[in-house]
């Protein structure tokens, strides 16, 4: 799922203010002198959404930038309205002060312009976007590392103080329903990118955990046949294993992660001594502090919380690790990730050879075999939707002997291209008159229809629709499969009645989601696609409490954890919690270059430096990224 940045302005109000600077004729409010802010309020409140404002720079000149000049002119009507920026510096932040200034301005103040300067020297630039200078930056901090706060003032008071951080946002879509083919097939999206859209009709992944005894660096082909043997892959071979290796946090973390490799490789040794095809790798290993504070929450040992890493090794060394043995043995494992690309006895068969083989099969009735082909066809055009035409070679009679293979075909066209909805539809309304009681064509039909209602490509009758998604509960569909259909046409529900100004029903629907989905299984692309939806029409509290459990285990995918970073960072209370930390561990373990990004400039691809503000964020910040 590509990500595409969206810049999030926070208002900082009541500050309680002392300076070390010049602050010009600038008047700080006491708190609850709001009535000197009311008509700037009041012009933010009915701010539209499409009008955007920021801070950009040119060499030492400072400007601000607004792409409605009619906004502008109402907020700096009076004389004493007017602007000022505060220059903060990245080096502020360094870990190697003990402590920073509180109840301060954040840096260096230039001097405010107010209205009629304003508007004398504002300039169109573009078509829509207008820009007016605010000032230069001082030449000694020309060389450092910036980033620019806003200071908006009516009637010289100051009434709205904006931090910009640049939050990553994703796109979002219904929970995955997949489509039956020959057993439900799900798309497994990934989060962080859209060049990866194909679904796996062949190749399906497994992860699993291998506890590992202390002191045990091998594995031997007998340790892992039984592994081997329960995920059944006689049928498969391993194209890619991905191995995230966890030490217990005591002892010496050199020795640690040598012996956490030691113990992957030997995993992936005696996988590979099961199959020919050469084995795709990628190992990873770090100390398992996530499930250690996890695990130390409400015992004798839960003081050890608070401390750093190094402060926790010398308290438990020697005899306390001895006696926390029975909490640290659960922290020697591997996460390990198989890919699997199903054997194709068809692999060396060219694209005509197969369709002619399958219709030579399908005018045999030779439907388990002809199914065999198929599968074979739909690899050679996974994800290649202008290939699509070759399933037109096809020649399957429209008879209910081969309704599965018909149903296939259609839902394979739908989950290839998504362009094919209201086509492969129709095609699915034929099939249903053939073989009314088809269990996999009802299905496939519910979802089409979810989604085409979702796309507004199709007129829905509400109540119709919800008889439909119970009635598939006769046809063999399982009752978890039902709730996610559900849930689906609450979350459509929602976004119409928040269209129509309905909000009572929004809440009602967003109500029914949040009570629901725990009912089934959620992939990671569910949970960031539920997480977004319930931060929209919801509230915060729900997306984060939806990702919060899950954001504490170390098999959570990466860019899941990293979304919910995102989500939480800003939120104060939130990350005050004495589970927020153990959380950070997580992100660290998994990719610490990508956490410590978090905390550089916005124009460095962070979300701020000045989330360094916070001294529980800086400690940790300090603790694992100051190198």
């Amino acid at each position: 799922m590509k990500g595409k940045h969206v810049i999030l302005i926070v208002c900082l109000l009541s500050l309680k203010l002392t300076f070390s600077q010049n602050t010009y004729d600038i008047v700080f409010p006491k708190k609850g002198e709001n009535e000197k802010c009311r008509t700037c309020f009041e012009i933010f409140n009915q701010k539209p959404e499409d009008v955007e404002f920021s801070i950009t720079r040119k060499g030492d000149i400072v400007y601000f930038q607004v792409n409605d000049i009619n906004w502008f002119n109402r907020l700096f009507e009076n004389s004493g309205d007017g602007l000022a920026v505060d220059i903060v510096p990245k080096n502020k932040y360094s870990c190697l002060k003990n402590s920073l200034p509180v109840n301060e301005i954040r840096g260096t103040l230039l001097k405010p312009i107010y209205s009629k300067l304003l508007k004398k020297n504002l300039e169109l630039k573009g078509e829509t976007n207008y820009q007016v200078e605010l000032g230069k930056i001082p030449k000694e901090l020309l060389n450092e590392d910036l980033e620019f706060n806003i200071l908006f003032l009516s009637n010289r008071n100051l009434c709205r103080y904006y931090i910009i951080y640049d939050l990553k946002s994703y796109d979002w879509d219904l929970l995955d329903m997949g489509m039956y083919l020959d057993e439900l097939t799900f798309t497994p999206k990934q989060i962080k990118s859209s060049d990866d859209q194909s679904f796996l009709v062949k190749n399906k992944s497994l992860k699993f955990i291998i506890p590992f005894n202390k002191n045990q660096t091998t594995f031997s082909k007998t340790d892992i046949k039984p592994i081997y043997d329960s995920l059944k892959l006689t049928d498969f071979n391993i194209k890619t294993i991905n191995i995230k290796a966890y030490a217990s946090i005591e002892g010496i973390v050199k020795r640690n992660m040598v012996l956490q490799e030691q113990r992957a490789n030997s995993i992936v040794q005696a996988l590979q001594s099961f199959q020919n095809p050469t084995i795709e790798t990628y190992v990873t290993s770090s100390e398992n502090w996530v499930e250690f504070f996890n695990d130390i929450e409400g015992t004798k040992y839960e003081y050890l919380k608070p401390l750093t890493k190094n402060e926790v090794r010398d308290k438990i060394a020697g005899s306390v690790s001895k006696q926390m043995e029975p909490i640290l043995k659960n922290h020697r494992k591997a996460v390990v990730e198989l890919e699997l690309v199903r054997k194709d006895k068809y692999k060396s068969f060219s694209s005509d050879d197969l369709i002619t083989k399958f219709n030579t099969l399908i005018k045999k009735k030779n439907i388990e075999e002809a199914k065999d082909v198929q599968n074979s066809i739909f690899e050679r055009l996974k994800g290649k939707p202008e290939e699509l035409k070759l399933l037109n070679k096809m020649s399957i009679p429209k008879e209910q002997a081969f309704i599965d293979i018909l149903n296939k075909n259609e839902a394979f066209k739908f989950m290839t291209d998504f362009t094919y909805a209201l086509i492969v539809y129709t095609e699915l309304k034929e099939l249903e008159k053939l073989a009314p009681n088809n269990a996999a064509i009802k299905y496939n039909l519910s979802t089409l229809k979810l989604k085409l209602w979702h796309w507004n490509a199709l007129n829905i009758n509400r109540e119709d629709l919800n008889t439909q998604i119970f009635s598939l509960e006769k046809y063999g569909v399982a009752q978890t499969e039902i709730s996610r259909m559900l849930v689906n046409s609450h979350i459509i529900l929602s976004e119409l009645f928040s269209g129509e100004g309905d909000f009572a029903s929004k809440d009602n629907s967003v109500a029914f989601v949040n009570s629901n989905y725990k009912k089934f299984k959620l992939s990671n692309n569910d949970y960031l696609n539920l997480a977004q939806y319930l931060n929209k029409y919801g509230n915060p509290t729900m997306a984060v409490d939806l990702l919060d459990g899950k954001a504490r285990t170390i098999d959570i995918d990466e860019d899941l954890l990293f979304y919910y970073l995102n989500l939480s960072l800003i939120d104060e209370k939130l990350i005050e919690d004495k589970g927020y930390r153990t959380i950070m561990l997580n992100a660290i373990n998994m990719n610490k270059a990508r956490f410590c990004k978090l905390f550089n400039s916005v124009d460095s691809g962070g979300v701020t430096f000045q989330l360094l503000e916070n001294q529980f964020l800086r400690k940790t910040y300090c603790e694992n990224c100051n190198n």
